[in-house]
């Protein structure tokens, strides 16, 4: 079930949505007090319900369905209507009044100039020079901005119905989580592994989480003991190997060091041939001695 708000939607905007999810879904709405009333008395029989009570706030209503929550709440705020801002209203986004040409013509440049915007006179109308915001998010539509979009025939907000919350297995919570995907579920669930870890190895409580941490440790203190007591155990013997003859676990650095000579010792040669010019003076100064 999704809980819905249905703040400044119409009712043809219902209509068409409870078309679109026939078959899929059911929209139930009514009274706020009624609402409370049944999940009251339901409540005692299913006490999970109680957790719906403290949401039954302001346009409240339900979807009931039994297929995907996900699919149901794209199409639900798939449509979204266009609307006009009004005077007192709540902007639910910033709106800014682009610079350039707005069809008006000059003699209304004095309600610009009274909400001091800049503007000049371009081929018979009037241009806003700069870039100016008219709303706020969050704060109230103020009587001149809203006549300011209303003469440049904007429609700066767009309303439909908002999925709030989510009651599913007897709990409810917010709609956001709808968006989380396996891969960020896991990245959760691992930072909470590794949370329950830290506190039960620094109080010193031993728990699934914690075990692995607590063999490894008391596997390389076993080790150690037996390196520093001579003490033979069979975990043991590759360390003290290492310990005893280091240059015996050195396989792959001397074929290669080998090689490396060889290829020094090529470039040299060609170093000094170069540096001959390619003569061989050795065998003229021979010639010439016999």
């Amino acid at each position: 079930m999704l809980v819905i708000e249905v703040d400044n939607v119409g009712s043809k905007q219902m209509s068409d949505t409870r078309h679109k999810l026939r078959g899929k879904a059911q929209i139930l709405m009514g009274k706020n007090t009624v609402i409370r009333k049944i999940l009251r008395r339901e409540a005692k029989a299913d006490p999970s319900l109680n957790s719906l009570l403290e949401k039954i706030r302001g346009n409240i209503g339900f979807i009931f369905t039994s297929g995907d929550l996900i699919e149901l709440r794209d199409a639900v705020l798939e449509h979204q209507d266009p609307a006009p801002a009004k005077t007192g209203q709540i902007a639910p986004c910033d709106v800014w009044v682009e610079p350039g040409a707005t069809g008006l013509d000059p003699g209304q440049t004095a309600f610009f100039q009274a909400l001091n915007i800049s503007t000049k006179i371009n081929r018979g109308a009037i241009e806003i020079v700069s870039r100016v915001q008219m709303c706020f998010e969050g704060e109230k539509v103020s009587a001149s901005a809203a006549g300011l979009l209303a003469k440049l025939n904007r429609k700066p907000f767009s309303f439909g119905i908002k999925v709030k919350y989510v009651f599913e297995g007897g709990s409810c919570y917010d709609a956001k989580v709808l968006d989380l995907s396996e891969e960020d579920i896991m990245k959760k669930f691992v930072g909470g592994l590794v949370q329950a870890s830290c506190v039960s190895l620094g109080l010193g409580y031993p728990s699934m989480a914690s075990v692995p941490h607590l063999m490894s440790n008391a596997m390389r203190k076993i080790v150690a003991f037996s390196v520093e007591t001579d003490y033979e155990l069979e975990i043991a013997a590759p360390f003290k190997a290492f310990l005893a003859d280091p240059s015996a676990f050195i396989v792959a650095a001397g074929p290669a060091g080998g090689a490396g000579g060889e290829v020094k010792e090529e470039k040299k040669k060609e170093e000094e041939d170069e540096d001959d010019g390619g003569f061989d003076f050795d065998d003229d100064d021979e010639s010439d001695e016999e």
